[in-house]
Order: C-alpha cells, then sequence, then structure tokens
C-alpha cells in the first residue's frame, strides 16, 4: 500500500502512439500497471499492444471508467492535455512533460486549484510509484523495493540514486513521488507530506529538495508536527552564488531560496538533514531501528 495510486487504479496514456508515450506505456504495463487506453487525435478505433486508442480523453474516459491519466504530449500541446483530462473529471493526472510555456502552465494550475475536481502531478517531473501495485511515469521500477518508507522529490535523477541506495540498504518503500522541477507545479511538498503522515504503511519519509523557491521551508512548517520522521537532502548545496544550477524552478531569488535557509528551516523541524545522498540510508536506518529490514 502506498498514496495516491494503487493496484485499483486505471490508468490512460495520452501520447501513446508517440515515441515517449509507446517506450513508456510499455514499461507500465510490465510493471503491472492497469492501462486501459489510449489517446491520440486521429487514431481512434486502432489499438497499442492491445490497448485501445481513442481520438479524445472524453470518449477514452466513458469506455474504460479511466481514473488517471498520463501525458506524453509535446510541450506546445500538452497544456490542453491536462485540461482536457481536468474538464472530464478523472481525479489524477500526470503530466511528464517537459518545457510546457510558464503561461500555460499559469492557466492550468489555476484551472485545477478553482475547480478542485483533480490533482495534478508535474509537469516536468518523473511521475511516481507505488511498489508493486502500480507506476506512472518514467520511474525504472526494478530499483524499488516494498518496505516502509515514503519518498517525494523534486529531482528525477536523485529520486532513482536515493532509492538505488535505499534498496541496496535493505530499505524498501511504499510510494515514490516526483513533484518536479518547474517553478509551477500541480503538486508540491506540502501536499504529499500529509498523504505519508496518514499513511499507516509509511513509517518513515524521505523528501529531496532542492535549491530556489520556498517550497522546502513551507514543508519544514508542516514537518513539525509530524508524528513520522522525516530525512532530507537539499541538492545544490554547493552551487557557486549567482550560478542557475538543475530545473528552471532552482533559481534563487532576493535572498530566498538558498541552501542555507532551507537546511535551517528544516533542521529546526526536526527533520535529519543529509550532507550527502549516500547518508541517506543510515539516517532512515537510525530512525527507523529494527523496522528497516525488507
Amino acid at each position: 500500500m502506498g498514496v495516491l495510486i494503487d493496484k485499483h487504479t486505471r490508468l490512460l496514456v495520452q501520447g501513446i502512439t508517440g515515441r515517449e508515450g509507446s517506450f513508456h506505456t510499455r514499461q507500465m504495463i510490465e510493471y503491472g500497471t492497469n492501462v486501459v487506453g489510449g489517446v491520440t487525435p486521429g487514431k481512434g478505433g486502432t489499438s497499442f499492444d492491445n490497448v485501445p486508442v481513442f481520438d479524445t480523453v472524453s470518449e477514452a474516459a466513458h469506455q474504460t471508467n479511466a481514473n488517471a491519466s498520463v501525458i506524453f504530449v509535446p510541450p506546445p500541446f500538452a497544456a490542453d492535455a491536462i485540461l482536457e483530462a481536468e474538464a472530464v473529471g478523472l481525479p489524477f493526472i500526470v503530466a511528464i512533460t517537459e518545457g510546457i510555456p510558464q503561461h500555460d502552465m499559469l492557466r492550468v494550475v489555476n484551472r485545477i486549484r478553482d475547480n478542485g475536481k483533480s490533482r495534478l502531478l508535474g509537469p516536468n517531473c518523473p511521475g511516481m510509484i507505488t511498489v508493486g501495485e502500480c507506476k506512472i511515469g518514467i520511474m525504472p521500477g526494478h530499483i524499488f523495493a516494498s518496505g516502509p518508507v515514503g519518498l517525494v522529490s523534486r529531482s528525477g535523477t536523485l529520486t532513482y540514486e536515493i532509492v538505488n541506495e535505499l534498496t541496496k540498504a535493505g530499505l524498501g518503500q511504499t510510494s515514490c513521488v516526483g513533484i518536479g522541477g518547474d517553478p509551477l507545479l500541480g503538486t508540491r511538498f506540502i501536499d504529499v507530506l500529509p498523504l505519508f503522515e496518514s499513511d499507516p504503511h509509511t513509517e518513515a519519509v524521505v523528501m529531496i529538495g532542492e535549491i530556489g523557491g520556498n517550497d522546502e521551508e513551507i514543508a519544514a512548517d508542516y514537518i513539525q508536527s509530524m508524528t513520522k520522521p522525516v530525512v532530507a537532502f537539499i541538492s545544490g548545496r554547493t552551487a557557486p552564488p549567482g550560478k542557475r544550477m538543475g530545473h528552471a524552478g532552482a533559481i534563487i531569488s532576493g535572498g530566498v531560496g538558498g541552501p542555507d535557509s532551507k537546511v535551517r528551516a528544516l533542521s529546526n523541524a526536526g527533520a535529519m538533514v543529509a550532507d550527502t545522498t549516500s547518508e541517506i540510508p543510515e539516517l532512515v536506518r537510525r530512525l527507523l531501528g529494527t523496522k528497516s529490514i525488507l
């Protein structure tokens, strides 16, 4: 068990016949995800690896009873693809697409927030996985193992690195959520941490942040009230002053978003902050004690 998705998730793939969509659809199906349909305008009535393809999300959702969608649509069309899924009322939408124009995402995030019927994960994210049950997105499923650790991260690459180290250390995971690194996101740390706090199978949380923005400081305010231990890591702490690093959201402005303020806020909130990624498994093990065995 984990958060947001599970074995009952019924997934649509928007852009299923494109290069990225087709490759990752096969990977998701291989992991065990229940992909019930795909959407590619103009290819309705065909199929992809026995998955029916529809012209519109509305048709696909009504024919398949889908409750989630993942978007592998090129950047100029991705915002409309998100809103098409939202208009149908799909409760969970994952936008993998990188490079969506920010003015488009402003429109999307505001619409989803105002209507309040869908949760958006991303864009520019690796998706998420509930281990052993469902994978939505591009995470490499073979590095995950079932266990008590929930993980939420702004960085896809660091997610893979840290999950691999946790698994090798005998520390399995419940769910891993990649929220993405863009400035405008549908789901942030503060949205995911309460899910892990209320999940009975998650016993500790790993939070991977980076320089830029103030999401980590906002998360720190919530961590103060959590009953479950949190291990945090902030990437980009060695970035030279004034140098842009990593994601579009990794921008330090007006003294806000620097690594020192994030580390200080998290430490003051009671989180254990790792200096390097390799320290994370040992910190988690220390917090969990004998519960760390797979």
